[in-house]
């Protein structure tokens, strides 16, 4: 990855969006999805009645012709869209629902996932929550770098705005996702998976006649979203492969997890739960947990230890590596044990 590169991409993405922006009177999440795709549209400025005038199209084009990422490769195009991401949610004040996962933490996730996919030449990973995509394709390029094979992905998001910012950055990756644009608790067209990845969004779904047939759903009232999208996803996984999910340290402690957890009984198998230090939280009701699902099926076993615990903190370099180390050998000696 080429720090250069991404700083002299995001440059030019920042410094167009708040030309674009202005010129639109728009917000810059809408000025961003406009530039990307005029970068992606080899740098040609779309014009409406006029508007942007020629003086700013001139100024864009110019802009445009500093960087080329086509020849950059694919983390540095990443990360470069996510600080133009981390730059909007500042500036528009978006709402915590949409903010990204931190590289950290989907690179743990990656790290974590390698071992269990190193012996499989295809890959077909689903994020359900898929927002700007910077968790999906963190983990695809983790995967493509160690597989050097088919690696395709499938993300899914209602928000029309994540879905461009999602198709913006598979673009320019050069990265084979198919992105669907739907609710992710309806009937999916999609086949079965290799893998599910997802940070999941947390809080109570609003559309109680959607979640019947749900064995996750709540008794009475509302239910948790990130419950479902679990239950949702891991139908669409074969039998046998694993679910990487983001979700609160506090998922078994809620008086809903009662429905979670019988599910979970007859479908997967509850494999770790990795707490991520409380450090990276404003408090400890907000802090979140890294937990690795295995469907049952086609061989699949409980593991004889489930890997409990909690990551000590990034700043501890030794104490973080020793634990890492820790989980690597959990991974490969129980299980991953035929």
């Amino acid at each position: 990855m080429s720090e250069k590169d991404t700083t002299d991409l995001y440059q030019v993405f920042d410094q167009s969006t708040t030309v674009l922006m202005q010129a639109l009177n728009t917000s810059y999440l809408d000025a961003f999805i406009e530039t990307a795709d005029n970068i992606i549209d080899n740098g040609t400025v779309r014009v409406e009645d006029g508007v942007p005038n020629e003086k700013i199209v001139k100024e864009l084009t110019e802009l445009y012709k500093t960087v080329d990422y086509k020849k950059m490769d694919a983390p540095s195009i990443r990360r470069a869209i996510q600080m133009a991401m981390i730059r909007a949610i500042k500036v528009d004040k978006i709402q915590a629902i949409h903010q990204i996962t931190p590289d950290t933490i989907a690179y743990i996730m990656g790290y974590l996932i390698l071992r269990l996919y190193k012996e499989q030449k295809s890959v077909k990973v689903l994020d359900p929550a898929v927002g700007s995509e910077n968790l999906l394709t963190a983990v695809m390029n983790q995967l493509n770098l160690e597989l050097h094979e088919n690696v395709s992905g499938i993300g899914i998001d209602n928000d029309d705005s994540m879905i461009s910012i999602a198709s913006i950055s598979a673009k320019m990756q050069g990265l084979d996702i198919e992105l669907i644009h739907q609710d992710s608790l309806a009937e999916m067209d999609i086949p079965d998976i290799d893998l599910v990845v997802s940070d999941l969004p947390v809080g109570y779904y609003p559309i109680d006649e959607n979640t019947v047939g749900f064995e996750t759903r709540a008794s009475k009232g509302h239910s948790y979203v990130h419950h479902l999208l679990i239950e949702q996803s891991v139908k669409y996984l074969k039998e046998g492969e694993f679910a990487v999910f983001l979700v609160p340290s506090n998922l078994f402690q809620t008086n809903e997890a009662k429905g979670l957890l019988k599910w979970m009984q007859d479908t997967v198998y509850l494999q770790g739960v990795l707490n991520l230090p409380k450090e990276l939280f404003l408090n400890e009701s907000a802090q979140k947990a890294i937990m690795i699902l295995q469907k049952r099926g086609n061989g699949a076993k409980q593991a004889d230890k489930v890997m409990l615990g909690e990551f000590p903190s990034f700043k501890d370099t030794d104490a973080f590596q020793k634990f890492m180390q820790e989980v690597v050998d959990w991974e490969e000696k129980d299980l991953l044990k035929k």
